[in-house]
């Protein structure tokens, strides 16, 4: 192997773990998102209250997602530092 130069399948494990991250983080946004939005059908909500949860269900969501995304790639990062 090159000096600065990564393998194969060094390309394809951090291919692999870029779509894990990808679709680990949608799926835990798109959670915690139908759970806001679940608790919106039992509280019969209306109106602003309603898309007030709804938009904090989103927020917190998306937000949930970038920290999911960010957390495996970096800690991806730090396993391929130490060769393991």
């Amino acid at each position: 192997m090159d000096m600065g130069r990564e393998s194969r399948w060094e390309k394809d494990a951090m291919t692999v773990e870029i779509v894990f991250a990808l679709v680990t983080a949608a799926a835990l946004a798109g959670l915690i998102f139908v759970i806001s939005w679940v608790l919106t059908l039992p509280l019969d909500l209306s109106g602003s209250a309603e898309r007030r949860v709804l938009t904090g269900g989103a927020l917190l969501g998306a937000s949930a997602g970038a920290w999911r995304l960010v957390r495996v790639l970096l800690r991806f990062d730090n396993q391929r530092r130490l060769g393991r």
